[in-house]
This record gives structure tokens, C-alpha cells and sequence, in this order.
């Protein structure tokens, strides 16, 4: 196979498209949409965000040390796009996306309830990296949607419809190709 250099870049992808929620004490709530975002522990579970300085949400994360990392499906992919063109400096996401604040139970930031899964989290670590800051957060709570839970208590998050952001393009994930541990389960 041919293969030929390409300029330097980030292109690790599919990436998770993301709707973070987030506020200020007596303000609106805010909406940005991310792609830049990872699980870094399990034990404690953590979780990492990188902003942009510019983004009307930077200085409020900065601030209050707490966001919601709302998971996002092919149902919410218009309002995921919104949240990542609009600014909340002079727009509220919530209304014009059509969405609803969830209240949070352990932080102030509200998550969003047409979201199938709102990760509230606490920033533990900031790292400044240049073009963006990373927001490393311990997750303090989880709020799950109920139509994806079985009689078992299992939670069945891919019938969520979940979308990954992948070179510029929203995609909804697609066929189940294996499980972990396949390829070395006995035959």
C-alpha cells in the first residue's frame, strides 16, 4: 500500500460529539459542543475536556470548576451542531436548540434531558496546551435515560443511536462488529 506524507495533525478519528453544559451562580445555562474530550481514569473515573480561550464557556468552566458531559445521538445531531456554531454570548442554547436543562444532583450546571446519558464532574486539574486548555474532571455522578435500561438493571447505551464527529462530519455509529474479548475467546 502507497501511503504519502500529509501536514502535521490531529487525526485521531472518530471522535465523540459532545454537548457539555455548564453555568455561572444567577446566569443562563450554556451549551459547547466538543469533540475534544477522553476518559484518562477508571478508578476514580475521570474524564478530560479541551477548550478553546476564546469560547464563551472557557471562563465559565474555568470558574466554577464543574461541567456535564451529555452524550449525544443521531435525534440531538442538529442541536449538537447549533451548540457548536452559536455562541452563548449572545445566545441561549437551551431555547434555540429546543433543549431542556435536567437539573444535576451533585453539581450546579444543569445537564440535558433529552440526552441519553449527563456525566456531571468536577474539575480536578487544568492544563493549558496552547490553542486549548484541558479541563481534567473527577466524574462525581451519572444520569442515565430509563428507556435503556433492561429488566436486569443492564444499561443499553448503542441503542441509544449515539454519533461520533469524524474529519468535519456528524456520523451515527454503525453495526456492532465484535465484543470485547472476541478475538480471543475459545471457539
Amino acid at each position: 500500500m502507497a501511503k504519502q506524507t500529509f501536514k502535521p495533525g490531529n487525526m485521531v478519528y472518530p471522535l465523540p460529539a459532545l454537548m457539555v453544559s455548564c453555568k455561572r451562580p444567577g446566569e443562563k445555562a450554556n451549551i459547547i459542543t466538543i469533540a475534544w474530550a477522553a476518559t484518562v481514569c477508571s478508578a476514580p473515573p475521570m474524564v478530560s475536556i479541551s477548550v478553546r480561550k476564546e469560547r464563551y464557556s472557557y471562563d465559565i468552566i474555568k470558574e466554577t470548576g464543574e461541567y456535564v458531559i451529555n452524550l449525544t445521538t443521531k435525534d440531538l445531531a442538529y442541536a449538537t451542531d447549533l451548540c457548536g456554531v452559536k455562541s452563548g454570548r449572545d445566545t441561549d442554547k437551551f431555547k434555540e436548540a429546543g433543549l431542556t436543562e435536567l437539573p444535576s444532583q451533585v453539581i450546579s450546571a444543569p445537564g440535558i434531558a433529552e440526552s441519553p446519558v449527563c456525566i456531571e464532574c468536577k474539575v480536578t486539574d487544568v492544563k493549558e496546551l496552547g490553542s486549548h486548555t484541558m479541563f481534567i474532571a473527577e466524574v462525581v455522578n451519572v444520569q442515565v435515560d430509563d428507556q435503556y435500561m433492561d429488566e436486569t438493571g443492564k444499561f443499553n447505551l448503542n441503542d441509544a443511536g449515539l454519533i461520533a464527529y469524524s474529519h468535519g462530519v456528524y456520523r451515527e455509529l454503525g453495526d456492532s462488529i465484535g465484543k470485547f474479548g472476541y478475538a480471543v475467546k475459545k471457539k
